[in-house]
């Protein structure tokens, strides 16, 4: 057999080096695909939740869906990192989490700003106040926010008072101690003669069954599913302020991420996702509101003209006290009413 020529050798070595290279190059893409970028998403009560189901669902599973393998969002319910809602800003910020939707009100040292989104009478529904939160937070305005992307800003509607004793009036209100959400709700209940006390959402049931509060600031949309209605029947339908929520995302993880998977993500957060929570909230917030009045075990009460101008007093004076505490909070208060008419009215 003849020998082969020092060409037909060389060209030998190069097909048998570029079918190694060639094998190697095929295996990388199995792995890729077989490993997509988990992101842990914690939050502190169940998938069954209003809250998940029309303020974080929606986004986990369009991305997951558009993303298709190349990112995946791990939703852990319950509490199963931390059911702290203190804590969930802190998991994000340190990487035990990459997402989690926080409760601002919770730690108000870390986010002072957005006590603005919980004044009492700013603002006409949720969803213009929770186009407002969404707008400041693109625009930096809010302290705090530095080491996250925000994914959306929600602002539920406006919360009632609901109890085990009656209330018929604002007055009915004097010496009874009803559950808040966050220091400017205290302040707000406070100046309505109430003493207020402030608990986490998750545990508010428990605190009413154990007679520690007399009743408790939730929206209607919420009512039933930490069981606040199962242990109340009067419902003063005032609104006395809101409780806003953001989910964020750690801001190195996320700059971290392959730009298609960045893409994805902003494609829907903000607005796309807000309007979508707002919408929801809406229909639920009707349809309890309707429930409770047609139940004869329930007292519902609206408030009286009366009542309605003194309360509109005490938040106006709520809402002044908050903005004279400093320049730079005037200066939020005063580009929150510049927002409010950008949409199309002032409350």
């Amino acid at each position: 057999m003849p020998r082969p020529s020092p060409k037909e050798t060389r060209r030998s070595f190069r097909c048998i080096a570029w079918a190694g290279t060639l094998a190697v190059a095929l295996s990388l893409p199995i792995v890729a695909a077989a490993d997509p970028i988990e992101l842990k998403l914690s939050f502190f009560t169940s998938d069954r939740s209003q809250i998940y189901q029309n303020s974080i669902e929606p986004f986990v599973t369009a991305v997951n869906n558009e993303a298709n393998g190349l990112i995946n969002i791990q939703v852990y319910f319950s509490g199963a990192i931390s059911r702290s809602q203190a804590e969930q800003p802190k998991l994000v910020a340190d990487g035990a989490a990459d997402i989690a939707l926080i409760v601002p009100g919770r730690t108000p040292e870390q986010f002072p700003d957005t006590e603005v989104m919980e004044l009492p009478g700013l603002f006409s529904d949720q969803r213009q106040a929770s186009l407002v939160y969404t707008r400041l937070l693109e625009l930096g305005a809010l302290k705090g926010y530095s080491d996250f992307f925000v994914i959306g800003g929600f602002v539920a509607s406006s919360e009632s008072i609901h109890s085990r004793r009656p209330i018929k009036s604002v007055g009915d209100l004097q010496g009874l101690t009803i559950r808040v959400n966050n220091p400017i709700e205290a302040d707000t209940i406070r100046r309505l003669g109430a003493k207020p006390a402030l608990i986490a959402i998750n545990d508010t049931t428990e605190a009413l069954m154990q007679n520690a509060i007399d009743g408790a600031t939730f929206p209607p949309s919420v009512l039933f599913e930490f069981g606040i209605g199962r242990v109340t029947n009067s419902h003063y339908m005032i609104q006395v302020g809101a409780a806003p929520t953001a989910m964020v995302m750690n801001r190195k993880k996320f700059d971290s991420l392959p730009p298609q998977a960045q893409a994805i993500i902003r494609k829907y957060s903000g607005r796309w996702l807000v309007e979508r929570s707002a919408m929801s909230f809406d229909k639920i917030d009707t349809q309890t509101t309707a429930q409770l009045t047609s139940d004869p075990r329930r007292q519902v009460v609206f408030p009286s003209p009366a009542d309605l101008s003194r309360a509109d007093e005490i938040f106006a004076a709520a809402v002044e006290h908050w903005a004279a505490a400093s320049a730079h909070n005037r200066e939020i208060l005063s580009l929150v009413k510049s927002e409010i008419t950008k949409l199309g009215g002032v409350k």
